[in-house]
């Protein structure tokens, strides 16, 4: 008798589940198994989600926020319930260690709880207009209303929590979701899909499709989601805002995160566990993991060794093992990348102090030294455990080579002093700054996004829900001020 073979698991079509006419395969990154396959959709059945979101916008956005809140807030307390399996779930798609798919899970709990309470107090405002005299007796309402559908583009890196960072927001303003998650890590947005078809939400509400190729184009080209929510690389999403040119479209891209130890910092000890931790947390494969770590020369001789001694410690390896801190990367291809990358600056004259070797998918966590600033790992994103020491003669110095690449995301300043931290946040060009600590802080309700090639929006879920919407007045006249 042959074994039995599962169906694939199913991917959600207007919030219902459906088998496709073709299967997906998900291996795990860190020893290349299997792990299930997910349903692709038919460009038919790809058609019907886009018509259903299309068809139940406008008695969407209608529904009462207490409504929309109470689904968010039920979605939330179930990924809590289950957050053991989901985080296993991450692991074996993503790759990523247990220990930070636990907080990912946890990010994603709050992500919608965030969402639940900012769809009950998310309004417009009154604006009183009699600041001129043809304003008098007049008085304008203005209201937040959803553009459309969206479509969700997510990348492999968090592939539930990015997830949410967009599905959560856009269902909290009464926005449809078209959830096209990425193709290494379809499995945590399907579970999600399972979640969200518990709630009460109108059908039509949310698609999630594993699709590929010219079903993927159909949908960015497609005129009924007019709203696009892209995170991932800065080549893919630049060239979706030039397939739809007259779509909003929201971007969080690349980034090249500096982490700066300025001369009044003390505990050495503390920055270099900081930066060493969240330079390698995730195989470096996150937005904003430290690449740069930029030194004050007087600093010089005491740090780097407690660097490279904070960076050798770290354990890698099966990356379910509790005790793993750095696992592999999403697949070969990237790992492979990275070691040329390594070699390329070592060619051109940097030193490795650790690391800078290769396994299959895991890339050792790397120091390197006297790199180039023309090198790929000092001015490109490298999405890979490097770490880049390079040595700064006093503050301005320090800023200016953390400027010195074409992303504008986060950067880590360790200062304790005000004035230090202030000229910080007004000289770097970067969307935030983190004093005291690395660029590892990412709340989940504050607005986060770059500046110069990082991205055109802000995520977080105010500022998505900002992003979906429009702006919408309505004048009052004859109205007593």
């Amino acid at each position: 008798m042959d074994a039995f073979t599962p169906q694939p698991r199913p991917c959600w079509i207007a919030g219902r589940p459906e088998q496709g006419e073709q299967a997906l395969a998900v291996f795990h990154p860190f020893d290349g198994t299997e792990v299930a396959s997910v349903a692709v959709p038919s460009a038919d059945q790809v058609e019907r989600a886009v018509a259903a979101a299309h068809d139940v916008a406008r008695e969407f956005r209608r529904t009462p926020a207490h409504v929309r809140a109470k689904a968010l807030a039920q979605v939330s307390e179930v990924l809590a319930g289950r957050a053991e399996e989901i985080a296993e779930t991450i692991t074996a798609e993503n790759g990523k260690p247990l220990r930070w798919a636990e907080i990912e899970v946890q990010r994603a709990v709050n992500t919608f709880r965030f969402a639940a309470e900012e769809a009950r107090r998310f309004s417009g405002g009154l604006q009183r207009l009699d600041t001129d005299a043809n304003g008098e007796n007049r008085m304008a309402v203005v209201r937040h209303v959803p553009r459309g559908p969206v479509l969700a583009v997510a990348p492999f890196n968090f592939p539930l929590n990015l997830v949410a960072h967009k599905v959560a927001p856009a269902l909290a303003v009464g926005a449809p979701v078209v959830v096209k998650p990425a193709s290494a890590t379809p499995l945590s947005a399907l579970l999600l899909g399972e979640i969200l078809a518990e709630t009460e939400l109108p059908e039509g509400a949310f698609s999630i499709l594993p699709v590929r190729g010219k079903d993927m184009e159909k949908l960015v080209t497609d005129e009924r989601l007019p709203v696009i929510s892209f995170t991932g690389s800065t080549k893919v999403g630049w060239s979706l805002m030039e397939a739809a040119p007259r779509k909003h479209v929201v971007m969080e891209l690349g980034s090249n995160a500096a982490a700066i130890v300025c001369p009044d910092w003390t505990d050495l000890d503390f920055a270099a566990q900081r930066i060493a931790t969240f330079g390698n947390y995730q195989a470096g494969q996150s937005c904003i993991a430290v690449q740069r770590v930029i030194v004050d020369r007087s600093h010089v001789e005491q740090f780097v060794p407690k660097l490279v001694e904070k960076v050798s410690a770290l354990k890698t390896g099966d990356p379910h093992d509790p005790e793993v801190e750095v696992g592999p990367l999403i697949d070969e291809d990237n790992a492979r990348r990275v070691e040329e990358w390594v070699l390329m600056a070592t060619d051109a004259g940097a030193k490795v102090l650790t690391g800078g070797k290769r396994t299959g998918t895991t890339v050792e966590p790397t120091v390197l030294t006297d790199v180039p600033a023309d090198a790929k790992v000092w001015r490109e994103e490298v999405f890979g455990p490097v770490l880049v020491v390079s040595v700064a003669d006093g503050v301005e110095d320090a800023f200016a080579q953390a400027n010195d690449t074409r992303y504008g995301l986060q950067a880590g300043v360790f200062t304790r002093d005000v004035q230090v931290a202030f000229e910080a946040a007004a000289e770097l060009e970067v969307g935030g700054v983190i004093i005291g600590d690395v660029p590892s802080y990412r709340a989940d309700q504050m607005p986060y996004g770059g500046v110069k090639g990082s991205g055109t929006g802000r995520e977080g879920v105010r500022s998505a829900m900002e992003d979906f919407t429009e702006e919408r007045v309505t004048v009052l006249t004859n109205v007593a001020l």
